[in-house]
């Protein structure tokens, strides 16, 4: 194993991608985008690797992979440099998940080079113009990633007021010595989705549905507002819990997280944070559909039985599946109401119970 640490820079928002999905969780097979580039780190003999992760994706992360998952910062630099305070390797090597097709022979000239910052970089072949007058293309380069870095240099080159958009900008502005190699036009970087066809080591994604249940109950609490699906009930009691109560729309965030291995409601929004307090659930499976869409799912249905001795909720139906396809997206949305013919504590109508069934897809994006 070589003693050089890879850093994955995954933190970004990927808002020129213009997609629900980020591009670093398009899916690849039935892996993220990141993984895929992480895996090919490994196979090519790296073996400790820092992936730096959005805070929202941060514990979805961690379940996918055995490698250091850091949360980044709002720039590309804060998230380096939280990265390089884990770095325990004299030399680092940083690379942009975005950049997803792996080339050894590119990593075969980085690694055999010498200088302070080793960068991959292409010539340009086409004229260019800078602020209407032609300028000499043979001056400029495109500079790629990985680059490898002295991590002690790297680290004190970020020490600084200015945004750098990648290492080589920060290490050259502290004087550093910059070696350029030639680059691969294998390594484009996926910016836009119109980048995909020119990025010819992506498989498209698996077509696999998974299938997520979800559970949920609460006793009444008399004098508060009972709600639904989203649909506020006409009703004595409520239910007591630390959000609204709704336990439909709780086990239908069960069931799409478990779909999608992303853990339980609990782990997202849980009771002990005062954020939740008496929030309204629809806000909860908003925030949900988003994740699961940004991180490469798309929903395919959902079917929801509500348990419930009283109220009776047969009017309320068409209503809450109206409510629930606003919020999802998705039309095939089924709901069921039905009683425990009088039998324990739902019976003797101390309360409400939901279970719910969710399917789930990857995005396809071999589709655009």
């Amino acid at each position: 194993m070589r003693d050089i640490t890879v850093v994955l820079l995954c933190a970004g928002s990927a808002s020129r991608f213009k997609k629900r999905v980020k591009k670093q969780w398009l899916r690849i097979g039935h892996k993220p985008l990141w993984q895929k580039v992480e895996d090919d780190f490994k196979a090519y003999g790296f073996r400790d690797i820092i992936i730096v992760a959005n805070k929202k994706d941060f514990n979805y992360m961690q379940k996918l992979t055995n490698s250091k998952v850091i949360i980044g910062g709002n720039t590309r630099q804060e998230s380096l440099k939280n990265a390089l305070d884990f770095v325990q390797s004299q030399r680092v090597l940083v690379s942009d998940a975005a950049r997803c097709c792996f080339d050894g022979a590119m990593m075969d000239r980085i690694l055999s080079a010498k200088g302070d910052c080793i960068v991959p970089a292409l010539s340009i072949s086409d004229t260019v113009y800078y602020d209407g007058t032609p300028i000499e293309r043979e001056k400029l380069k495109i500079i790629q990633t990985p680059q490898l870095s002295y991590t002690a240099l790297l680290q004190k080159a970020l020490q600084s007021d200015t945004q750098y958009t990648d290492d080589s900008s920060a290490m050259y502005a502290m004087g550093a010595n910059v070696v350029f190699v030639e680059g691969s036009a294998k390594a484009h970087k996926l910016t836009h989705i119109e980048d995909i066809t020119k990025l010819e080591c992506l498989q498209p994604p698996s077509s696999r549905v998974m299938t997520g249940i979800g559970f949920d109950t609460h006793s009444f609490e008399v004098g508060k507002k009972m709600v639904l699906c989203g649909v506020e009930i006409e009703s004595e009691v409520g239910f007591k819990a630390h959000s609204d109560g709704d336990v439909a729309i709780h086990a239908i965030i069960d069931a799409l997280l478990g779909a999608c291995g992303m853990g339980d409601i609990g782990e997202l929004y849980p009771d002990s944070d005062e954020e939740f307090q008496g929030v309204d659930s629809k806000i909860l499976l908003a925030d949900t559909i988003s994740r699961i869409y940004s991180c490469g799912f798309e929903m395919k249905n959902l079917d929801i039985t509500i348990i419930a001795q009283k109220p009776k909720l047969k009017e309320y139906k068409p209503k809450m599946q109206k409510v629930l396809q606003e919020i999802t997206g998705c039309e095939f949305i089924n709901i069921k109401a039905t009683t425990t013919e009088g039998m324990g504590y739902i019976g003797r109508c101390e309360g409400v119970a939901a279970q719910a069934v969710a399917t789930v897809g990857f995005y396809r994006w071999d589709k655009e």
